[in-house]
C-alpha cells in the first residue's frame, strides 16, 4: 500500500477479543482507523498501534468513507445504529457500513433499509474463526447485500480474513454464520464426549487426539481446540455467553422458515445450561465441562 491517502478512511465501532486485532490488521495494511468502544484500556490499545481514537459514534463515524462495526449481538447494533448520536443520522452520505457482529438476519435487513433512506450502504459480514483467526486476518467472511458494495468492501475484508464469499441478498451473511454456529456448536459437543470417553477409558488422550483429527472425525474445531481440551484451557476465544445468543438466532430462524433441528436444539440446552451454572464467560470449549458434569464429574 504504497499511498494511503487513496485507501478510504475507516471507522472501527466495537474493539472487543475480535474488533481489537481486525483493526490493528487494517493498520499495519496501510489504512487510517478512528475508533470507537466502550473500553478506555481498548482505545489505549488502538492509539498504541497507531490508530486514532474518538470520544464518540459521532465523532468517530462523521469523515469516515467506511464504518466497521463489531459488537456483540442484535441490540447493540440496534444501539450504535439509531438515534440523534448512531451511526445513521452522523456518517456521511454514500458511506458503507460493514456490521462484522453476529446478529439475526432480519436486524440486518432492517438497517440496510433503514440505511439506504440517508444514502448509506450496508452489508453484514458476520465472520468465522474465532480470536485466533482475527489475529492471524484468516477469518471466513460471509457476506450479504449488493454486489457491487460487496465489490467495494473486498480489499479492505481481504485484509480481515482469507474465505470471502457474498451469500446473497442483506442478511444472508447472517443467515450462513448462524448456520456456522449451529455446526460449530455441534461438533464441540461431540468432540467435548468423546474426550470423557476417552479418560475414562484410561487412554491417552494426546495421542487419540491426534489419530482421531488425521482422519474423518478431525475438524477445524478439533485442531483449534484440541490444546483446550487437554489442559482444560477455557480461557475465551469466543465466549459461551456469546454461542448461546448465537443459538438463540439459529433455532430462532430456522423455526421461521420450517427447518427442524433436533440435534442442534438438544446442543443448545446444553449451552444454556453452561451459562446457568456460571461458566457464560469461558470459551466454548468449556462444553466439556457440562459433559463431565453429567458423567459424574464434581466441578
Amino acid at each position: 500500500m504504497s499511498n494511503p491517502a487513496a485507501l478510504p478512511s475507516i471507522a472501527w465501532i466495537g474493539l472487543g477479543i475480535m474488533g481489537s486485532p481486525m483493526a490493528e490488521n487494517l493498520l499495519k495494511a496501510g489504512y487510517s482507523v478512528t475508533g470507537f468502544t466502550l473500553e478506555q484500556d481498548k482505545l489505549d490499545r488502538l492509539a498504541a498501534a497507531g490508530g486514532s481514537v474518538a470520544g464518540s459514534i459521532a465523532e468517530a463515524v462523521k469523515d469516515a468513507d467506511v464504518i466497521i462495526t463489531m459488537v456483540p449481538a442484535s441490540p447493540q447494533v440496534e444501539a450504535i445504529s439509531y438515534g440523534a448520536n448512531g451511526i445513521l443520522e452522523n456518517a456521511k452520505s454514500g458511506a458503507l457500513i460493514i456490521d462484522m457482529s453476529s446478529i439475526t438476519p432480519q436486524t440486518s435487513v432492517d438497517l440496510a433499509k433503514n440505511a439506504a433512506e440517508k444514502g448509506i450502504r450496508v452489508i453484514d459480514a458476520p465472520v468465522s474463526g474465532g480470536e485466533a483467526g482475527a489475529i492471524e486476518a484468516v477469518l471466513s467472511i460471509m457476506v450479504g447485500g449488493e454486489q457491487a458494495d460487496f465489490d467495494a468492501a473486498l480489499p479492505i475484508l481481504e485484509t480481515l480474513g482469507k474465505v470471502i464469499v457474498l451469500c446473497g441478498p442483506h442478511g444472508s451473511g447472517q443467515t450462513v454464520k448462524a448456520a456456522n454456529q449451529l455446526i460449530v456448536a455441534v461438533n464441540i459437543q461431540a468432540c467435548a464426549e468423546a474426550v470423557v470417553f476417552l479418560e475414562k477409558s484410561g487412554v491417552n488422550l494426546q495421542a487419540a487426539l491426534d489419530v482421531l483429527n488425521g482422519g474423518l472425525a478431525g475438524s477445524t474445531v478439533l485442531t483449534r481446540k484440541k490444546d483446550n481440551f487437554l489442559n482444560r484451557d477455557f480461557k475465551p476465544g469466543f465466549r459461551i455467553d456469546l454461542h448461546h445468543k448465537d443459538m438463540g438466532i439459529v433455532t430462532d430462524a430456522a423455526r421461521n422458515v420450517g427447518a427442524a433441528l433436533p440435534v442442534g436444539a438438544v446442543v443448545a440446552q446444553l449451552v444454556a445450561s453452561l451459562r446457568a451454572q456460571g461458566d457464560g464467560g469461558l470459551d466454548h470449549s468449556a462444553l466439556l465441562r457440562a459433559v463431565e458434569r453429567l458423567s459424574g464429574a464434581q466441578i
